[in-house]
Formats: C-alpha cells, sequence, structure tokens
C-alpha cells in the first residue's frame, strides 16, 4: 500500500489518509443510535445513546477512519437527543481527534439558511464535514465549503431504491447524478468536496471516478442493503484510497446484550480485515 499524502490537500484529509494507512482501514461507523434498539439494560442510564455510543466508540475506534452519526436519529428525541449528540462529539473531538466525522444532516437551503446550518455543524459542534443535498444548486451549497477545513459531502448517487426517481434520469442527454458532480466542481473551494455514492450502485462508480477522479467518496451500503466490498474497491478506489465505507446497523447492533460492544468490535474486524486484504492490492 502506498498512499500519497499530498501536502496540498487541507490538513484533515491529510489526517484522514494517514489514518487510513496506520489502521488499513477505510471503516466510517454510523452511530445511528436508536433506542428501541439499544441494549435493553441500557435504557437504566441517565443518557442512554451516550452511554451506547461511547462504548461503542471505545471498542471500535482503532479499527475505523470516521463516525458518522445519522442527526435524524437525536433530533427525534427533542433537546435531550441534541445533548447526546453534543456530547459524542465533543467526546470524540477530545479523545480521537483524528477521527473524520460526519454530521449525516442532508442539509440544504439557499444563502443565510445555509451559513448558519454550517455554523450549526461546523462550528457548535465542530464536526468535520456534513452531507448535504445539492437540488437548490450553488447557493445553496458554497456557504458550506466557505469553511476552511471543512468538507461537504454531496448527495450524488444514493443507495435507495427511489434513488432511480430523479439521480439517474437523463437531463439533456446526460444523467442528472452526472450532472451534479460535473457541475459541483465549479463551485468555489470545490476541492472541499466529498461525494455520497451508494454501494448497491458499485458499477457506476467508474463512470463516476471518470468525472472526480481524486474526491473522497462516502459508500452508504455495503453489508445490511446488499453492497459488495470488493466490487466498491475495483470501481471506485483511487491513489488515495478515496474511499469511506460507512456501515452502520451491521456494527452497532451485533448484539442487543451487555456484550454488544465486544460484538461491535467484533463485526467491524471482519470488515477492516477485508479492507486490508483490498489495500494490499493497491500498487
Amino acid at each position: 500500500m502506498n498512499l500519497n499524502l499530498n501536502l496540498n490537500l487541507n490538513l484533515k484529509t491529510q489526517q484522514l489518509i494517514a489514518q487510513i494507512r496506520k489502521k488499513k482501514s477505510f471503516l466510517c461507523i454510523g452511530l445511528d443510535t436508536d433506542l428501541e434498539k439499544i441494549p435493553p439494560h441500557l435504557l437504566e442510564v441517565e443518557d442512554p445513546i451516550f452511554s451506547f455510543n461511547k462504548a461503542i466508540i471505545d471498542a471500535t475506534h482503532h479499527l475505523c477512519v470516521a463516525y458518522k452519526p445519522n442527526i435524524a436519529f437525536y433530533e427525534a428525541y427533542g433537546i435531550s437527543g441534541w445533548k447526546s449528540l453534543e456530547k459524542t462529539i465533543t467526546y470524540l473531538n477530545k479523545n480521537f481527534p483524528e477521527i473524520f466525522t460526519i454530521a449525516d444532516a442532508k442539509r440544504g437551503d439557499i444563502g443565510n439558511t445555509s451559513t448558519r446550518y454550517a455554523k450549526a455543524f461546523f462550528e457548535d459542534l465542530n464536526f468535520d464535514s456534513i452531507t448535504i443535498a445539492p437540488y437548490m444548486g450553488k447557493d445553496s451549497v458554497e456557504p458550506f465549503l466557505a469553511f476552511p477545513d471543512k468538507h461537504t459531502i454531496l448527495l450524488a448517487l444514493t443507495s435507495n431504491a427511489g434513488a432511480f426517481d430523479f439521480q439517474t434520469q437523463l437531463v439533456n442527454g446526460k444523467e442528472l447524478y452526472k450532472q451534479v458532480l460535473e457541475t459541483s466542481k465549479t463551485y468555489e473551494n470545490a476541492e472541499n468536496l466529498m461525494y455520497v455514492v451508494g454501494a448497491t450502485k458499485a458499477e457506476y462508480l467508474g463512470e463516476i471516478r471518470k468525472i472526480v477522479p481524486d474526491s473522497f467518496l462516502l459508500v452508504p451500503g455495503v453489508g445490511a442493503q446488499g453492497g459488495n466490498l470488493e466490487e466498491v474497491c475495483n470501481y471506485g478506489m483511487n491513489e488515495n484510497v478515496g474511499l469511506l465505507i460507512n456501515s452502520s446497523r451491521g456494527i452497532i447492533y451485533a448484539s442487543k446484550e451487555k456484550d454488544f460492544a465486544e460484538a461491535a468490535a467484533e463485526a467491524a474486524v471482519i470488515l477492516q480485515n477485508q479492507m486490508a486484504l483490498e489495500l494490499k492490492k493497491m500498487k
């Protein structure tokens, strides 16, 4: 494995590549924490969500390079859920500052609204990145890109069945997701863009790499949704790997017993070992 640490990349990207090299992993763990699915004994503690997240993080941080809380799972519990999110990101930033953090918020609005969303997640919570829906175009994305050393992760080609409703439809003879990719490259500070591409669309990755050869791709859908890691790597890997493979349910809910954190680590090890094998194939 020979990863290129390009000093022209921003600091967080350099740290991410260094982590991939050190851990032989490009695993992102989704912290989609649901009180109906966590081990019942945790419901007796003061903050079940944070207690669950902390245990998962402590058991898996050496196996992954990123964590991705899905914000809906915190907003659903109101103020208490938001406080759990705040405690989770604070714990990560304090104890594992090298780990890349993703606010899976799927925001996107014009002008000052996007700036306020960006301030909430980049300044107040200090996430490294946020997922953004690009449907409203340039003036809904660039406010996020204005924050230095932060990343904006655009939804390009998602893993859900409804993705075919719009994302692969032809617009002037070109699939819409390709138009999103090409247009986004013209945005100010576009070098800080990443993209969501579902693992269940692995065959599309070759076309995507022709448009954004150097960008990191956040790839959900390996495991529970049926995506194949080897296929994703074959089509989507670049000289710096350029992939963050997300797994949520398959890791964090590996057990509902008191051994849940150990079970999560065991599930993460399986993916990490597969990733190490893929990294060995790199020239």
